[in-house]
């Protein structure tokens, strides 16, 4: 009976091995010379000058929001590109109205300011 776990336990082991395996080697093999240049706070190859967790603008968020969900219907396109020639003129129809509605959202976006940055 145990014997039907057995490929669960491999799998398990198999996934510590690799999660572990190159930490191991890496902490084993790599040299440890920690000195104040490589202990500092590194920013951008500025030196730290505010605390890590200051408040960002909401812009910010929305922007990057803005970015997924474009982005996001953007992968709608590449299942489509694969059959468009099973699905015909209703598929091609359908994508263009998609995509229709995408660009008069990204429009209204513009000129509502969300992408500008100030």
């Amino acid at each position: 009976m145990l014997e039907n776990y057995f490929p669960i336990l491999l799998f398990i082991c198999v996934g510590l091995a690799v999660g572990a395996g190159p930490l191991l080697i890496g902490s084993i093999l790599s040299p440890n010379k920690p000195d104040s240049e490589k202990n500092s706070p590194y920013e951008c190859g500025f030196e730290a000058f505010e605390d890590a967790r200051m408040k960002f603008d909401v812009r910010y968020y929305l922007v990057a929001i803005l970015f997924i969900l474009f982005d996001l219907e953007i992968t709608f396109l590449f299942p489509w590109a694969v059959v468009i020639q099973k699905i015909g003129m209703f598929g091609f129809l359908a994508m263009m109205i998609f995509l229709a509605i995408l660009v008069v959202g990204f429009i209204y976006e513009w000129k509502k300011g969300a992408l500008d940055w100030e």
